[in-house]
């Protein structure tokens, strides 16, 4: 598992790519991001519900709650205006990884 240290700044872009494919809840996401990373990433829900709560005051995720049984489960989903915000995030994360990619393994020089 990574330290929550080298986690901690990617954690946003990740939880808006799994966010706009479709709607989760937040244990949903937490299990999601475990299964794709093969449990390399946890996202507490210390993490997860700061983060999910200032992207809906920021207009760029919308809930849905649902009631299952007496519990009432609340969905996250990307708003149409958030799309842009979110794609633009995603691409940024991209683009620091390609550059990481350039300081740990430099291109060989003739």
């Amino acid at each position: 598992m990574y330290s929550k240290e080298l986690t901690k700044g990617t954690l946003l872009p990740i939880i808006l790519k799994l966010l706009s494919g479709q709607k989760m809840y937040g244990y949903e996401i937490t299990q999601r991001v475990r299964e794709l990373t093969g449990d390399k990433i946890d996202i507490s829900e210390g993490a997860l519900y700061p983060i999910l709560h200032k992207l809906e005051a920021d207009g760029i995720l919308e809930t849905e709650s649902v009631f299952i049984g007496k519990r009432v489960r609340k969905y996250y989903k990307v708003t149409e205006t958030g799309k842009q915000d979110a794609a633009s995030r995603i691409e940024e994360l991209n683009d620091f990884i390609k550059t990481l990619q350039l300081i740990l393994n430099p291109p060989l020089t003739a």
